[in-house]
């Protein structure tokens, strides 16, 4: 989440017809069973905000309800369509309300299977950073637990996973994700900081499941370059950044708050940020993270989002 940003066009290989296809899992859509209410420091305005997590029926989703325009209360769904451009993280945005930093929460909620979920952000238009990872939401949500998440005439919904056709990918500059059928969900990310010899290239692959999430991906707290800190700071962004809440690495000096959880922590890290955007291709309660083998390097939030847009406007063209 902390890294930044890489700009230049961008270039994607679509077809005419639909990328993927929405298959029953054979479960149905869950919910959280009470509801969870985590508050802390705002990553990029320094303020204090909470999020409340509630229960929601099926069919409906995640959303998020913030402040809006002269007061008014706005809901933001969780999706690709709200999704716009913002620096060192994801931001959703409706009516003129807007809330950022929504990855590691929705990466948190899609791994666990909380399909449905209404969250509730007050104090700022962030949702808290915690220490950087998604462990705090992953251990609140284990400790709740979930249940069936029930529609509104009281029956159940089928959940229903997305399978990629055929494959597709998005570049821009030297940074690609390219997406290959699968019947399982694997990642593969590489990243190069070849100027900060602490973290340099490092690669990552793993099928991807509640259990290898919660044990190899959630931990994986955020991270920055030590000399870039004043600069984004003088930017108005990682007002509330601290050794709390993000690993730092100097050029020089190597790893500034030791130890790592894992050795390649910044890639793993880059992983959880493409689960929860990903998320974002999620619709009417049902998976939102491809059951494809995805292939990322050097890659962003940015990039994330534009290969879903990439498959939505595929869904787009063949509806029409």
């Amino acid at each position: 989440m902390f890294h930044r940003a890489l700009s230049g066009g961008s270039q994607a290989l679509r077809s005419r017809f639909s990328s993927i296809s929405w298959k029953p899992t054979g479960k149905p859509q869950q919910t959280l069973a009470s509801e969870i209410v985590h508050a802390g420091v705002a990553l990029h305005s320094g303020e204090t905000v909470t999020a409340k997590l509630l229960p929601e029926a099926a069919g409906q989703g995640r959303y998020f309800v913030v402040g809006g325009v002269g007061g008014q209360v706005t809901t933001i769904a969780a999706a690709i369509g709200n999704a716009e451009d913002s620096p060192l993280c994801t931001t959703l945005s409706r009516a003129g309300a807007r809330v950022r930093t929504v990855e590691h929460l929705l990466s948190a909620l899609e791994a666990c299977g909380v399909d449905n979920c209404r969250i509730e952000i007050s104090g700022g238009d962030e949702v808290p950073v915690l220490d950087g990872s998604a462990n705090d939401w992953v251990e609140a949500i284990q400790q709740v637990g979930l249940c069936v998440a029930e529609a509104s005439a009281g029956n159940y919904m089928d959940k229903l996973a997305p399978f990629l056709n055929e494959p597709i990918y998005v570049s821009r500059n030297d940074s690609f994700i390219f997406g290959f059928p699968s019947p399982e969900i694997r990642i593969t990310y590489g990243i190069d900081f070849s100027k900060v010899p602490s973290i340099g290239c490092q690669w990552f692959s793993s099928l991807i499941n509640a259990s290898v999430y919660l044990k190899e991906i959630a931990p994986a707290r955020t991270f920055c370059v030590y000399e870039e800190v004043e600069k984004m700071r003088s930017a108005g962004l990682i007002q509330g950044g601290s050794a709390e809440n993000a690993i730092v690495c100097s050029t020089t000096r190597g790893w500034l708050n030791p130890p790592l959880r894992y050795h390649d922590e910044p890639c793993r890290h880059k992983v959880l940020d493409l689960v929860g955007d990903f998320s974002l291709l999620a619709q009417n309660g049902n998976q939102g993270l491809l059951n494809a083998h995805i292939i990322a390097y050097k890659a962003g939030h940015s990039l994330h989002s534009e290969f879903i847009r990439c498959i939505s406007r595929s869904l787009c063209s063949v509806e029409k």
